[in-house]
């Protein structure tokens, strides 16, 4: 036999070792599958049998063409000094795909290499991290059922050139159904192995009193976290770790409050945020257009309801985070308030009867306030409040959300504090105005584009204290034209005396912010042992950027250390950068580590190549890298680590527990006139004109020589750049400034983009969460808050779930706890979904709690 026949031997030997698969006459040549017929001894002459088969063809020019599509940008990834990897892999496969198309089986043998090859090039860079193993492996892996199946590996190995099951065929699909199983069984493996228990949970109890217990009391909870301490602790005992698996539905409550047309497109989001009280026997709480509405907290049946109205097409967000409760003197009208906004335009504030749903007419204007008055030019969607107002001795205070970087010269930021039985003007703290809290004169505006308040806020009432978490004097992305009093309050917290309105202390968090780094809610206060086990009031402020900032609430001196430390520059030439930042050493933070091009992702080898290319052509030297006209990575970005919810605290231990999200944003500045031109917005030229609203990416800053884009860090196909895991619960000793666990939390079911284009199954990589925790005097943890559509209760001790189950929308409020009239514990959460984390919508009002006792 000739030197074709040894070829033909090698090639079986190869691919099936031992194993005969195909007649030896049968052998590969430039025009196909040809038989060896012998003449006579010594010689072999070739005739051709026939034509390639068709689906040959196609299956090697798509094979091609992949591999064409993954070496020509790994090339370019090459030369930005990464990984040869996808270049190596992109020619294999092509030549993969050229013998195929001609039918020689040492296309199977190849593509096999490339398995083998990429398999070993994965478990090199990221180890067993299965769900990191997902990209490079994936889809060539799911290509590989294909490529040995019968009609194709099949069909070439056979000895008649037809499609058959045989050994090699086996062997192959075997092969590929072993990798998909490797990949899965390692990213179950190393989620569990991310539950970790650094530290024992503490053991000590403090036996002082909570702060602002009476928002407690007889079975209350009259501020939106519980106490104005904003720790989001229950004080009620029903439900255990040892019986929170018997948790379920109680009641459900529909409230008809869905997203209107273009309410959830273009940046827009409508979500269900609030936290409902409980006054007397009912439940009280706003949906996103503005309906107040009280329950029976036992039977969730509707009691009253109350439609504000007014025109909110112009707010990019619908939502509202809560209600707040005042209890007026005795012998005034309407003695129990609910005190709640409008956010139409003008915004509103007003007040209701808690029994009746009716408006206080004693209050403002027949039970309203206009929120416009002193506030200059005011157009629709610029200004209005999406939280609770603080409601804390006879004083309502409150500011608002502004529409940013739209514009210089926005809707101030200022402080205003209403007598909360006549719903007049107090107070106006105004960091425009020396001193701050001076009142206006005839005429006087307050002044404009001002850093603002938006969040939640704390109070001490013994301290007669509120905290008020400022964001940024808008634009945020680039700050030469700031003022010399903006410079000092941004992204800073306040404290201020409640009666007066004069400041008492405030600290920066963030010095000449330029990442929307601005404190979304308030500080959860809590008294912690110093160093000499004298209990001392403190409070701990979260932070998008994932530090904790302890300081000392009477004065806003740290408590924990706080040390400056250098950060990178940048690169615009006029701008001021900060040369240092603060941060907190001796508390744990909340960020992941800096990403590495290892740590970048997306479902298949093309976008997790794109993000890989996107990574090395932007700027990124960790937390605090300015935007510039390169592009910079923010990591964390606008969205923070921990936003609106904050963190909850069992003031009984001194424990926190916070629930992060780890989203990677891309920023860029590029010049106005060239952004004009690339259509990114329309022009504007001021208030005397309608304003043209821009999608939520591009930020126009007008009045600024730069506008933002600043969208989320995905790939291609809408996959995270960034690897699993997305999300994380943690646990905080705040006496020991120590971790005392982790976890990843939550899967990818219901992840996507739309409801008809979401995951069916969950994949426990740990996923994105919006809304906060509720802990209990048990040790309980419960939140929704995921992506996935999960409620979930944790044993606080160590992180582990006690009970779960799929909501109907996305969870993503802080839930609330109280006993009903019927002896039984309730926890409630509302249930209608998020629109910037893109989960389900809903209008639920949920009631969970253990089975009803048989009598």
């Amino acid at each position: 036999m000739g030197p074709e026949a040894g070829l033909v031997r090698d090639v079986r030997d190869f691919l099936c070792p031992g194993g005969q698969l195909y007649d030896t006459n049968v052998v590969d040549t430039p025009g196909g599958l040809t038989h060896l017929h012998e003449n006579r001894p010594g010689e072999s002459v070739l005739l051709r049998s026939r034509s390639v088969p068709l689906l040959l063809r196609i299956t090697g020019i798509l094979l091609g063409f992949y591999g064409l599509a993954l070496a020509m940008p790994g090339f370019w990834l090459i030369g930005l000094g990464d990984s040869g990897y996808y270049a190596v892999a992109g020619m294999l496969i092509l030549c993969s795909g050229a013998l195929i198309a001609a039918a020689r089986r040492a296309g199977i043998v190849l593509y096999a290499i490339v398995l083998a090859v990429t398999l070993l090039w994965a478990v090199s860079r990221v180890g067993l991290d299965g769900w990191r193993l997902i990209p490079p492996l994936a889809l060539p892996s799911a290509i590989g059922f294909w490529v040995f199946s019968p009609w194709i590996g099949g069909r070439l190995i056979d000895r008649q050139g037809q499609s058959r099951v045989n050994v090699c065929v086996v062997s192959g699909i075997s092969g590929c159904a072993a990798l998909f199983a490797f990949m899965f069984i390692c990213g179950w493996t190393i989620t569990a192995s991310r539950t970790v228990q650094y530290n024992p949970f503490p053991q000590q109890r403090f036996t002082g009193d909570i702060i602002d217990g009476e928002s407690l009391v007889n079975n209350q909870w009259r501020m939106t976290g519980g106490t104005s301490a904003g720790d989001r602790f229950g004080t009620a005992a029903q439900i255990t770790p040892e019986n929170a698996h018997m948790l379920g539905r109680a009641w459900v409550f529909h409230t008809g409050d869905l997203p209107r047309s273009g309410e959830n497109a273009r940046g827009r989001e409508f979500s269900f945020e609030a936290t409902p009280l409980k006054v007397g026997d009912n439940l009280v709480f706003c949906t996103p257009h503005r309906d107040v509405v009280a329950l029976d907290a036992t039977t969730g049946k509707q009691v009253w309801r109350y439609t504000p109205g007014g025109n909110y097409g112009q707010n990019i967000y619908q939502a509202c985070r809560g209600v707040s409760y005042f209890e007026a003197p005795a012998g005034v009208p309407c003695p129990h308030r609910i005190i709640s906004t409008g956010a139409g335009s003008p915004p509103t504030l007003f007040a209701l009867d808690a029994d009746t749903g009716h408006l206080c007419a004693a209050f403002g204007h027949n039970g309203t306030v206009d929120l416009s008055q002193g506030m200059g030019i005011m157009p629709a969607g610029f200004h209005f409040i999406t939280s609770p107002p603080m409601v804390m001795n006879s004083r309502i205070m409150l500011s608002g959300w502004v529409y940013d970087n739209q514009t210089v010269d926005e809707p101030s930021g200022v402080i205003r504090a209403f007598d909360a039985v006549t719903g007049q003007l107090v107070w106006g703290w105004d960091v425009g105005h020396t001193p701050a809290n001076r009142p206006l004169n005839p005429g006087e505006i307050f002044t404009r584009g001002t850093p603002n308040g938006w969040g939640v806020y704390t109070a001490d009432p013994a301290l007669n204290t509120v905290y008020v978490p400022l964001g940024i004097a808008t634009p945020d992305y680039y700050g030469v034209k700031r003022r010399s009093f903006d410079e000092q309050y941004d992204t800073s917290l306040v404290a201020i005396d409640i009666t007066s309105g004069e400041e008492r202390w405030h600290f920066q968090t963030v010095h000449h912010d330029l990442w929307d780094f601005d404190l979304p809610v308030g500080p959860s206060l809590v008294d912690l042992p110093d160093a000499d086990g004298r209990m001392t009031p403190v409070l701990v402020q979260t932070t998008k950027q994932g530090e904790l900032f302890v300081l000392d609430r009477r004065t806003g001196k740290p408590f924990y250390r706080v040390e400056e430390k250098p950060v990178p520059g940048g690169t615009i030439p006029e701008e001021r950068y900060s040369p240092t930042q603060p941060y907190s050493p001796d508390i744990p933070n909340l960020r992941r580590a800096d990403p590495t091009t290892d740590d970048l992702w997306g479902v298949t080898p093309f976008d997790q190549m794109a993000c890989r290319i996107a990574y090395k052509k932007m700027s990124f030297h960790g937390l605090f890298t300015p935007p510039g006209l390169q592009g910079t990575l923010g990591f964390p970005a606008f969205d923070g680590v921990d936003d609106w919810y904050g963190a909850t605290i069992d003031p009984t231990r001194g424990v926190l527990y916070v629930n992060t999200t780890y989203i990677p944003f891309r920023m860029q500045l590029v010049p106005h006139d060239k952004a004009l031109k690339e259509g990114l917005f329309k022009p504007w030229s001021g208030w005397k004109q309608p304003y043209p609203e821009p999608i939520f990416t591009d930020n126009p800053q007008h009045g600024l020589p730069y506008a933002a884009v600043i969208e989320p860090w995905l790939g291609l196909f809408g996959a995270p750049c960034l690897a699993p895991p997305w999300g994380r619960t943690q646990a905080i000793d705040l006496v020991h400034h120590r971790m005392i666990w982790e976890r990843a939390l939550g899967t990818t079911k219901n992840v996507g983009p739309a409801s008809m284009l979401r995951m069916p199954v969950g994949l426990p990589t740990g996923i994105f969460s919006m809304g906060g925790t509720l802990t209990t005097a048990t040790g309980l943890v419960f939140m929704g808050a995921t992506a996935d559509q999960g409620f979930r209760v944790l044993d606080g001790r160590n992180g582990a779930v006690l009970y779960e189950t799929e909501l109907d929308a996305g969870g993503n409020a802080t839930p609330m706890t109280y006993m009903g009239r019927d002896g039984r514990q309730y926890v409630v959460l509302a249930v209608g979904g998020h629109g910037g984390l893109k989960t389900r919508n809903g209008d639920e009002v949920v009631a969970f709690a253990l089975p009803a006792r048989r009598e």
